[in-house]
């Protein structure tokens, strides 16, 4: 038996089960898409998205707290990934647990909690008015920002990790180098070790990105009815109102949009890095 067909046996299962239970359904919900409700061929439910502004504010919307999670993801993710790239072996197990000890619970657990943490009278709040801070409750939840906060909870392990990963690779005698030849801490750590961990932070904003766009349970919970996105309204036409090719036009509308957002930002990178190389 050659090798080119054991891997082909090997791979089979797994291609059969992505295959039955990804790709077909896929397949199936964007012919629904093109359907209306007598089953006949119609373009009435793209269209409707152009026709409709209601439906490009809540794409721009989704797009946006995407952006502002994966900001907050890697404003504090890469500290967390220098201190574990910087870290002994037992501490940095210590921090991988604490890192990753959030995801054993279900994240409707954690934005139950994060309700109960921001709400009017929750310890937030409370703590802030004690202290004379402010008069009255903030509004931290049923908002953009309680929609960020919670995608920021659930996504920042994989922007930690990408980050962490990129630096551990990173020989530690490059940074001896840079101070002995007179570079400065800062210094050093803008010409040696974030040009080296920019592959992990290409993979941890568009991983966050990618997994914020398609966010559920947390803009459900923590949005309310204030702040729609497009998972939440491709399942209330889905689930709420019946109807199904609307629905299904949504979901690949906004995945069309993230695989163009995530090509574009991954062309605009490999251009400044072909640009770099060659000035060099």
């Amino acid at each position: 038996m050659n090798k080119r067909l054991s891997i082909t046996l090997l791979t089979a299962p797994a291609m059969i089960v992505l295959l039955g239970v990804f790709i077909l359904p896929m397949l199936l919900m964007l012919l629904l898409s093109f359907q209306d409700e007598n089953q006949a061929f119609t373009l009435q439910n793209y269209a409707l998205f152009v026709q409709d502004s209601f439906y490009v504010e809540i794409l721009w919307r989704t797009i946006r707290v995407s952006l502002w999670t994966v900001l907050a993801t890697l404003l504090l993710g890469f500290p967390v990934a220098m201190y574990m790239a910087q870290a002994t072996g037992k501490m940095r197990g210590i921090v991988t647990m604490l890192i990753l000890a959030p995801h054993l619970i279900s994240v409707v657990i954690r934005n139950f909690g994060w309700v109960v943490v921001l709400g009017e009278k929750g310890w937030i709040n409370e703590t802030l008015m004690k202290l004379g801070l402010i008069e009255q409750p903030l509004r931290l939840l049923y908002n953009e920002l309680g929609v960020v906060i919670g995608l920021t909870d659930s996504f920042i392990a994989y922007m930690v990790l990408a980050i962490a990963t990129s630096l551990y690779a990173i020989d530690p005698s490059l940074s001896k180098a840079a101070s002995i030849l007179g570079a400065s801490r800062m210094r050093t750590f803008f010409t040696v070790t974030l040009p080296l961990c920019l592959p992990g932070m290409i993979a941890g904003t568009t991983l966050v990105f990618s997994l914020s766009m398609s966010a559920f349970v947390t803009p459900a919970l923590m949005g309310g009815t204030s702040v729609k996105v497009m998972p939440v309204i491709a399942y209330e036409q889905i689930m709420a109102t019946l109807n199904w090719p609307l629905g299904a036009a949504l979901a690949f509308l906004l995945l069309g949009s993230t695989i163009l957002l995530v090509t574009l930002y991954t062309w605009l990178i490999e251009t400044k890095r072909y640009k770099e190389v060659f000035a060099s």
